[in-house]
């Protein structure tokens, strides 16, 4: 069979139902093989827009998310979207068309050195200049990109090499020397965690992305619940565990709750799972408690002690490390300590009577935070909308919570909640993006019509990129900011319809709660338009 249909074959065998590209003469091949298999193709509006598509397939369904683009521009446009999802650890696999082989190195039409280019920031990457090597690069290939520490893992593949006829090996035995992921952690370590744990008078675990993307929720809870730990999250740690619990106290950060960096600041003992520990999450660092012990558990040794020194670092799955701590069981007694984080809980109450007309986004969020349902899946964008959603919506239950953590792209949010639909039809999916970035991907609203799909969008329109005018404020002083203002006006419910799509605008509180039920009544998509104060804050 052709490289082409191979690669059909494979995805196929990968259980891929959905991949989301932008077809171009180098690839053409491999688009006529998909037109003679089952697999859906979803014809995104940019490619940039293809990596955050995929993205969203991957984290709803837990799976490895494809993507397609063809050589020079095609490839180029794919570079944000693959750092995105590099930063926040998310598996794709990306296959870019490039130019014939005789070619390559020449300045050929749409020539561009793909690989080189996103060397940094793909956890893999192949060049295939040989067809033979289709079955070893495929596994290889989706086997990186899912294990370990997942990530994006790219294959660039000349316009010839995929109609060479190969033998294809579905089963083709893995073998990558020099990776061996470590998922099972050290018994010594996990020993040393547990009598430091057993002495603490204020323990706190520390939730990152490592326990969503691990699937280790389940194991994390009882592992509170037991020894009765209180938990803050990361930004992409929201999700590994009930807000609703009583022991869940607050997302970490600069932009996280009071109480939750109140106490990542004076515990005495800060269990880590999965995250990496960046400058956003360790706000004000300087005023840690210069004694604490820091047990970083990570799939990634790279990460540990890169940006906070661990007392006890312990390499592996933070599912299986979870698992080892629950079967060896500790008798802690944390009551004093819960009874102070009780006291100080107030910290943690979201002001949103803030009387600055129009509307308030921190009421609109909590609002509609109350009316969805307990599978939904919330997908935020970067800015302001950002903080105004995870500081105001409740992630419960089988809820999920979706965003551009490290990397905070712009124009995230729509086409990686239209991923996260495509892959599960069934849930209720919201995503909140601010009048800036929804400019950035505006071109997605016609997959959002043409396919149907129920998502609602959530613009929150304040006629400014909302963040760094405040940054400018801040730093420069009031009146002094500049190249923010969005201040020609866009209709976006009107261009909502134009795409098909109906909307509301909203411009008072008094109208939230009427809009947010009509907007919930229905699976058909909707955009709801949210006039807000250019002078409203993020926190």
């Amino acid at each position: 069979m052709k490289v082409a249909n191979a690669i059909v074959k494979h995805l196929e065998k990968e259980k891929i139902t959905t991949v989301f590209g932008y077809p171009g003469g180098a690839v053409i091949a491999l688009y006529d093989e998909l037109r003679k298999s089952d697999i859906k193709h979803v014809l995104v509006r940019n490619e940039q827009s293809a990596v955050h598509y995929a993205s969203g397939y991957a984290r709803e369904s837990s799976s490895v998310g494809v993507c397609i683009a063809t050589s020079g521009p095609g490839a180029t446009n794919l570079i944000t979207g693959i750092a995105t999802a590099y930063m926040d650890s998310i598996p794709i696999v990306i296959i870019t068309g490039q130019v014939h082989s005789d070619l390559i190195g020449t300045d050929a039409f749409q020539e561009a050195d793909i690989t080189g280019a996103t060397q940094p920031f793909t956890k893999h990457s192949y060049l295939l200049r040989r067809g033979e090597d289709i079955s070893k690069v495929l596994n290889e290939a989706f086997h990186i990109a899912s294990s370990g520490r997942p990530g994006p893992v790219l294959i660039d593949i000349p316009s010839d090499v995929f109609s060479e006829k190969v033998t294809y090996e579905p089963d083709y035995a893995i073998d990558i020397q020099g990776y061996k992921p470590t998922t099972v952690g050290h018994k010594g370590q996990i020993k040393r965690s547990l009598n430091k744990l057993k002495n603490a008078e204020r323990p706190l675990i520390f939730a990152g992305g490592g326990v969503v993307s691990s699937d280790a929720k389940e194991e994390l809870r009882t592992f509170a619940e037991s020894n009765r730990l209180p938990v803050v999250c990361s930004l992409m740690g929201l999700g590994a565990f009930d807000h609703a619990s009583e022991l869940y106290c607050g997302l970490v950060g600069s932009h996280g709750n009071l109480l939750a960096n109140d106490l990542f600041l004076s515990a005495d003992v800060i269990l880590i799972f999965g995250a990496r520990m960046s400058n956003r999450a360790m706000h004000k660092l300087d005023e840690l408690n210069s004694d604490v012990v820091i047990i970083h558990v990570d799939v990634d040794p790279a990460e540990i002690s890169k940006n906070l020194s661990a007392t006890i670092p312990v390499v592996g799955d933070a599912k299986n490390i979870l698992d080892a701590f629950n079967a060896k069981g500790l008798q802690l007694d944390t009551s004093e300590w819960l009874k102070s984080i009780e006291k100080r809980r107030f910290d943690n109450l979201i002001d949103t009577d803030d009387n600055m007309g129009l509307v308030s986004p921190k009421r609109f969020m909590k609002h509609l935070s109350d009316q969805l349902s307990d599978s939904s899946v919330v997908v935020a964008d970067v800015g302001q909308n950002q903080f105004w959603t995870t500081r105001n919506i409740e992630v419960i239950k089988d809820r999920k919570f979706m965003t551009s953590g490290g990397l905070g792209t712009m124009g995230y949010s729509l086409p990686a909640s239209l991923g996260a639909k495509l892959s599960c039809p069934e849930k209720q999916v919201i995503c909140t993006i601010g009048d800036g970035g929804i400019q950035m991907c505006l071109g997605e609203l016609a997959v959002l019509s043409e396919q149907k799909l129920g998502v609602k969008l959530i613009i929150f329109k304040n006629s400014r990129l909302g963040m760094v005018r405040e940054l400018q404020d801040n730093i420069y002083g009031k009146n002094r900011a500049f190249g923010v203002h969005l201040d020609f006006e866009v209709d976006f419910v009107q261009l909502g319809k134009a795409y098909g799509i109906k909307g509301y605008r909203i411009e008072s509180d008094d109208e939230i709660e009427n809009v947010v039920e009509a907007l919930l009544k229905d699976d058909e998509p909707c955009i709801v338009e949210c006039m807000v104060s250019p002078e409203y804050a993020t926190l």
